[in-house]
Order: C-alpha cells, then structure tokens, then sequence
C-alpha cells in the first residue's frame, strides 16, 4: 500500500448526497477478484451511456477534472452493501481521498484498511469546498495527514479528525496485515524474554 502523506491535487466536485456503493461500482463488476481495471467501472450508471459512449454532463467526464486525486462529495458517502469494490474502483481510478460531511461506518473502515483516505469536515466547509471548485476547478487543496488538516490557497484550513492506529498505517503504508509483520521484531524479543522468565 502507498505511503499517504500530504496529497496536493485539484478536486472532483460530486454534488450529491447518500451515494451508495452500487452507484459507486455496480454489481455486475463484483465478479472480479483483482484491482486492476476496477476503475473503469467507478460510476458507470453515471459515466457512461447505454451504448458505453462518455456522457459529457458527468463531471468526471469533464476535462478539465482530469487526473484529480482529491473526490468532493455530499452527506453519506458510501451507504449501502459493504462491497470493498467500492474502495477499489476509487482507487484504481485514481483518487487517493474522499472529502465529505460523512461516510457509511462501512465504507469509511474499508477506505482506510485500502489507502483511500476519507476526510470528514464539516458540512458547511465541505459545500464552500464544492461551490468553490465548481467555480475554480484549478483550485488545489492540500491534505497533510499527519497535522490531519485540508488547507486552501489562501491559507484557510480545517482540521479532521482520524483513529491513531488507521492514521499510522496510512502513514507507513501499511494494511493490518503489513503492521503485524512490521512488529516481527518486537514480538520475536518479547517470546524470547518470555520463555527466559518461563526457564528460570
């Protein structure tokens, strides 16, 4: 899993609200078992029309949204089934953070466990966001992890708020799994100093 940092990137304007992970990835794509090409299906209801042509009016669509990092998006994002799909077609299209006024408890936990980060600010700063990259689409945000803040070009910041240990592991780039196998030494120290305490 890639390191998160600080990510600067312009941001996707989503006007909407209890986007649920069916609108995310359809199901017809949960028959894969991998990552790759996932993002080819992130909003197809939305992105594509019946014929799989580009529906010009869909702002992923628009141009000038190309290579954003950063997705904006209304109250509960991420509602509905479990589907980690939903986290994958995210990012293998290429976001690597999720604002929003909120996430399905669901959602927000996957998103963590798979390098997407889901920034929780207030709704009222989270709709300025969306009136003002609609209106600036250059503009770009600055999200620093570890000060666990989203600042602005004119120096405006929030702060979000992220669990310790899921903050770590974005940090160092690591799944649950990654963080055990990092401790391979400490615990190894730990079982010998136990079987000495076991022999005296």
């Amino acid at each position: 899993m890639k390191p998160f940092t600080t990510l600067t990137s312009t941001a996707v304007p989503l006007r909407a609200e209890n986007v649920d992970t069916d609108q995310i990835i359809p199901a017809r794509y949960l028959t894969a078992v991998t990552k790759a090409g996932m993002g080819d299906g992130l909003f197809a209801a939305w992105r594509y029309h019946a014929d799989g042509s580009h529906r010009q009016d869909f702002v992923l669509n628009r141009p000038h949204h190309k290579g954003a990092e950063i997705l904006l998006a209304g109250r509960n994002f991420g509602s509905g089934s479990s589907r980690e799909h939903a986290v994958w077609a995210l990012t293998e299209y290429g976001f690597r953070a999720v604002i929003s006024p909120g996430f399905a408890d669901i959602f927000y936990n996957n998103a963590l466990k798979n390098g997407l980060l889901p920034v929780a600010l207030p709704e009222d700063t989270v709709y300025m966001l969306l009136d003002l990259v609609e209106e600036h689409p250059q503009t770009r945000l600055h999200i620093d992890l570890a000060a666990q803040t989203v600042s602005l070009p004119d120096g405006q910041q929030a702060s979000f708020a992220i669990d310790p240990y899921r903050k770590l592991c974005l940090l160092q780039g690591l799944d649950d799994l990654g963080y055990l196998l990092a401790q391979d030494a400490a615990i190894a120290a730990y079982e010998q100093a136990h079987a000495r305490m076991l022999a005296v």
